[in-house]
């Protein structure tokens, strides 16, 4: 099958030849219709991710068809259409038996544990467990994103922020999982404020329901701005990047008693940021994290996207095909594309 190959850190991918892949007795190899390029798969590429082995296959959300079953898989058939949450679980230790699924003690994710999606096929362990059925009026290229930046925004917002019509919600970072929080947040009737440092970033986000924006670039005090905006901080503030400093600003735009929710990955130099602790302490703060989302939870999402309440296809900005991808993974970090890039030809 042809496939994106990297063989170290850092250095160029190339598109290869490599062998097919084949399903494991409880696993399914899937056939990729369709596959997101995020900023995950660029933390591998540069190599953030000690669980990579060079060499390696990235590409962790995609939806596509089921091509070959093991024989001990009982809820699937070949020619199902299906997606993947991208924390895939072990099915059988505590924290799945509790139903916590992503942070299963034993969990794999295809395109960091195991070579992913930027290919036209990817095996998956434990499908009865791991795989999501898809709607047949939902595209591939809309499916793709939500098993990572949607799945895992819905989970921030809804089970982690316990976010409610009304709160004000701050969203740091407009790509595509703030993107997806400042959606699924308005979609439930909370009162948005954007943040991010490019203008046609905001616009979009505007455009999907935050009722305020900030431009990080033009102001002294980004915290101070969301506080005034607020009327006295965010209820429920995301760091949907992953960075120092808007996991700072996050935590000080909340107001006493709020809920900051880490969802942007903090690797490499940025693991121990700077935390207002006096400041969690004096307002009783509460810091959650937030990692993908269990596969059994995607049925009150899918139903929201079924009503028009979601509309993740607003938020695919590129179709580009695996050869682009290339290109598309290496210049990750620089920011410049608006809305999720999505593989669809191979």
């Amino acid at each position: 099958m042809k496939a994106v190959l990297y063989e170290s850190f850092g250095a160029p991918p190339r598109l290869a030849q490599v062998p097919d892949p084949t399903p494991e007795p409880h696993g399914v190899v899937i056939k990729v219709m369709a596959t997101g390029v995020c900023r995950s798969d660029w933390h591998g590429w540069v190599g953030h991710d000690p669980d990579i082995q060079l060499p390696h296959v990235p590409g962790h959300e995609f939806s596509g068809v089921v091509e070959a079953v093991g024989q001990q898989v009982q809820k699937w058939k070949a020619g199902d259409r299906v997606t993947v949450p991208f924390v895939a679980a072990c099915g059988h230790c505590p924290e799945c038996h509790a139903g916590h699924q992503q942070v299963c003690d034993h969990q794999f994710q295809p395109g960091f544990t195991h070579w992913g999606s930027f290919a036209e096929y990817v095996a998956i362990h434990e499908a009865d467990i791991n795989l999501v059925a898809l709607p047949e009026t939902l595209d591939f290229a809309t499916a793709a994103s939500l098993g990572c930046r949607f799945a895992t925004s819905f989970r921030a917002v809804v089970d982690q922020g316990k976010t409610s019509a009304g709160q004000w919600v701050a969203v740091h970072g407009c790509g595509g999982v703030g993107l997806s929080a400042i959606m699924i947040a308005n979609a439930i009737g909370a009162n948005v404020v954007a943040i991010d440092i490019a203008d046609d970033k905001l616009s979009l986000a505007s455009a999907l329901g935050a009722v305020a924006t900030v431009n990080a670039t033009q102001v002294a005090d980004v915290a101070e701005v969301v506080r005034e905006i607020t009327r006295g901080g965010a209820h429920v503030s995301l760091d949907a990047l992953g960075h120092p400093t808007t996991c700072f600003n996050s935590i000080s735009n909340l107001r006493k008693r709020g809920k900051h929710v880490q969802v942007g990955l903090m690797l490499g130099e940025h693991t121990t940021p700077a935390v207002p602790m006096s400041r969690v302490i004096a307002h009783e703060l509460e810091i959650l994290g937030s990692h993908g989302m269990q596969a059994h939870r995607y049925g009150a999402m899918l139903a929201m996207m079924d009503s028009g309440k979601l509309s993740p296809e607003k938020l695919i900005g590129e179709k580009i095909s695996l050869a682009q991808s290339i290109d598309a993974l290496m210049n990750m970090d620089s920011f410049v594309v608006a809305g999720a890039t999505v593989v669809t030809e191979f």
